[in-house]
C-alpha cells in the first residue's frame, strides 16, 4: 500500500542517515568504512557492524548530557558547588543562570524543555533501532546477537528513562517508534517509571556482554546495567519513599566481584585525562573525539570557564568565554592536602605557555592590566570581575585543543560503586565498614599526609563541614551563617562533593541527602522543597493534554 511504501521509504532513509552520522559520531572505531551510499536493502549487518547500528542510541547520550545547557549543567548549578555569574563579558542571557541558582525558575525556560527533548531523541533513536530488528529491516540472523542488541537498546532506553525519572520524575514512558500520526503518550507516575527502568534492566541482564574490553567500551555490558540498577536503588527513598540500601549493596558487590578488571587508579586524574579511555575504573563512558563529534557545545566544560586570556596558557585553537566557577564556600571545604584540589581547579596566578603573565583584560578598571590571578571570592550571582572564582580542571584541558575537549566523559566509574557501597552501609548502621571503603577512596587524594586519608565510622555519622548560608558580597550584605552540622550523614555528603565535584551529579546528592531545598549557599535560598523536581515544560503540557505539571508548578 502507499503507507507501507512510505514506511519503508522513511525506514530506509532513517538507516541512510543513521549510518552517515554513527561513522561521523566518535562513538565507534569504523571511522574508515563508507556507509553514505548503502542502500538498505542491500546492507547485510554483521557482528563488526554493531558499534555502527546501535551507536546513535549513545551519541544521544552524550548530547543529553553535555550540549549546551544539558544535564550537567543543570545538575551542578542548581547546586552548591559550581555557579554562573554575570562576568564583565556577559553571561547573563535573561536571567536564565541566575534563576537555575536561586531556585526561581519557571514553566518556561528554555532549558528545561531542551533537556526532555534531548532525552526523548535518545529513546526515540533507541525505539527505532529496536523496530527496525524486530521487523526484519536490519536483518541479523545470529539468534544471540539480535538478543543482545535488543537487550543493550533496552537498556541504554533505561538509562534515558533515568534521566527523565531523576529530573522529571512523572513522565510518559515511550517503547514503540511504529505509532500514528497524532499519537499522544500517557503520562506515568514516578513509581511507574521506576518499576519499568528496574524491570527492563532485569529482564535484559542475562543477555548482555560480561567482558570488559575495547568491543564493550562506551557500551552497556552487564556491569554497566547493574550500575544503572544501583543507582536506581540508591536514589529509591526519592523516586518511590521506599528505602532500597541493601539492593544496592548486592548490586555493588556483584560488579565489586565481577572478576573483569575494574579498579580505582593510582591517582583519579588519570580516570579524566585527554586519553582516558583504557581507564580500568570507567565503567561506562561517553565517547567524544573533536574529529567526529561535531556538534559545536559537544563538550566544551573549558570554554564555559576559562577567561579569554587563558587561550595562550593551553594553546586553545579559539578564544574561550568563561563565567563557570566554582562557589567559594565549596572550595573552602577542602584539605590543603587534598589532591582532588589541586589537581581539579585552576587557581592562583596564570601565566602563558611561555611563562608571561596573563592580564587581565575587561571589567572594573582598577583590575584591567593587572595579572590575572585567580582568588576564592566572587561578588554575587549578579556582578563579578574577571579573576574571581576558582575555575574548572577535573577532565584535563588537553594542549592545543578546540572548542570541544578530547576526553571521554565519565558516566560511571568504579569509586562510585565503591562510595554507593559505603553510603548504603552507613545509613544501615555499618559505619565501620562504610568507613573502610570511603578511606581506600581517600587514599590515593593523600599520598602527601597519609594520615589523613583515614576515616572512621565516627566521623561519617557527624555533620558537614560546608559552611551554608548567603555570602553575596553586594553593598547590602545580606549574608546568613547556617553550617552543616545538622545535617544527617552530612560528613558522607561531603565526601562525595570531594570525590565527584563536576560530574553533574551534585543536584541528585544533595536531594538525597535532605539539603538541595532547605539550605543557603552563595546567592541561593531555599525557594520550595517542590523544586527537587524540575518542571515539566509548559510546550511540552500545551501540546499534549495527558501531562500534567508536577507539584507545585
Amino acid at each position: 500500500t502507499h503507507t507501507q511504501n512510505m514506511k519503508i521509504y522513511k525506514l530506509k532513509n532513517w538507516l541512510i542517515i543513521l549510518l552517515i552520522s554513527v561513522a561521523s559520531s566518535g562513538c565507534t572505531e569504523l571511522y574508515d568504512e563508507s556507509y553514505n551510499e548503502i542502500i538498505a536493502d542491500q546492507f547485510k549487518p554483521t557482528e563488526k557492524d554493531i558499534p555502527a547500528l546501535i551507536g546513535s542510541a549513545y551519541t544521544q547520550l552524550r548530547a543529553s548530557m553535555l550540549d549546551f545547557d544539558g544535564i550537567w549543567r543543570y545538575q551542578e548549578i542548581t547546586a552548591d558547588e559550581i555557579v554562573i555569574p554575570a562576568r564583565p563579558n556577559g553571561w547573563v542571557d535573561g536571567g536564565l543562570y541566575r534563576r537555575a541558582h536561586e531556585h526561581s525558575w519557571t514553566t518556561t525556560e528554555n532549558w528545561t524543555r531542551g533537556l526532555w527533548t534531548r532525552i526523548y531523541q535518545g529513546i526515540t533513536n533507541c525505539n527505532r533501532l529496536i523496530f527496525q530488528l524486530e521487523s526484519g529491516f536490519l536483518p541479523i540472523n545470529d539468534q544471540d546477537l539480535y538478543e543482545s542488541m535488543i537487550a543493550e537498546l533496552r537498556v541504554t532506553r533505561a538509562c534515558y528513562h533515568y534521566f527523565l525519572c531523576d529530573l522529571f520524575g512523572n513522565v510518559p514512558i515511550s517503547t514503540k517508534f511504529d505509532v500514528p500520526d497524532g499519537f499522544l503518550p500517557e503520562q506515568s507516575t514516578r513509581k511507574q517509571v521506576y518499576d519499568f527502568i528496574l524491570t527492563e534492566i532485569t529482564e535484559c541482564l542475562p543477555l548482555l556482554s560480561e567482558e570488559r574490553n575495547q568491543s564493550t567500551y562506551a557500551r552497556f555490558n552487564v556491569w554497566a546495567a547493574r550500575m544503572l540498577m544501583a543507582k536506581m536503588y540508591l536514589n529509591a527513598e526519592v523516586y518511590i519513599g521506599i528505602a532500597e540500601w541493601e539492593k544496592c549493596i548486592q548490586q555493588c558487590d556483584l560488579i565489586i566481584n565481577s572478576g573483569v578488571g575494574y579498579q580505582l587508579e593510582a591517582n583519579q586524574k588519570n580516570v579524566f585525562v585527554t586519553e582516558n579511555e583504557n581507564s580500568p575504573e570507567i565503567i561506562l563512558g561517553l565517547a567524544v573525539d573533536p574529529k567526529y563529534t561535531t556538534s559545536w557545545n559537544a563538550f566544551d566544560h573549558h570554554m564555559q570557564t576559562l577567561p579569554a586570556g587563558l587561550q595562550y596558557k593551553y594553546g586553545l585553537t579559539m578564544e574561550p568565554w568563561g563565567g563557570m566557577c566554582a562557589i567559594p564556600q565549596f572550595i573552602d571545604t577542602f584539605d590543603p592536602d587534598d589532591s582532588r584540589y589541586t589537581d581539579n581547579f585552576i587557581y592562583g596566578p596564570q601565566y602563558t605557555s611561555d611563562g608571561e603573565p596573563i592580564l587581565i583584560s575587561i571589567g572594573n578598571s582598577e583590575y584591567i592590566g593587572k595579572p590575572m590571578n585567580f582568588v576564592n571570592e566572587v561578588n554575587s550571582i549578579a556582578q563579578s570581575e574577571q579573576h574571581q572564582g576558582i575555575r574548572l580542571e577535573k577532565y584535563e584541558i588537553g594542549i592545543g585543543s578546540s572548542n570541544c575537549l578530547a576526553n571521554d566523559f565519565v558516566l560511571f566509574r568504579y569509586a562510585d560503586v565503591l562510595m554507593m557501597k559505603a553510603e548504603c552501609l552507613l545509613r544501615t548502621g555499618k559505619s565501620d565498614d562504610a568507613a573502610a571503603l570511603v578511606t581506600e577512596v581517600r587514599k590515593r587524594a593523600f599520598k602527601s599526609a597519609p594520615e589523613k586519608a583515614i576515616v572512621t565510622g565516627a566521623d561519617l555519622l557527624k555533620g558537614s563541614v560546608y559552611d551554608y548560608g548567603v555570602r553575596d558580597n553586594r553593598d547590602t550584605p545580606t549574608n546568613t551563617f547556617e553550617g552543616g552540622k545538622d545535617i544527617k550523614y552530612g560528613r558522607f555528603l561531603d565526601e562525595l562533593a570531594w570525590e565527584f565535584n563536576q560530574e553533574g551529579r551534585r543536584r541528585q546528592d544533595m536531594i538525597r541527602f535532605g539539603v538541595y531545598t532547605k539550605k543557603s549557599w552563595f546567592s541561593h535560598t531555599p525557594n520550595g522543597d517542590y523544586r527537587t523536581l524540575f518542571p515539566i515544560p509548559q510546550r511540552e503540557i500545551d501540546a499534549n493534554a495527558n501531562l500534567k505539571p508536577n507539584p507545585g508548578y
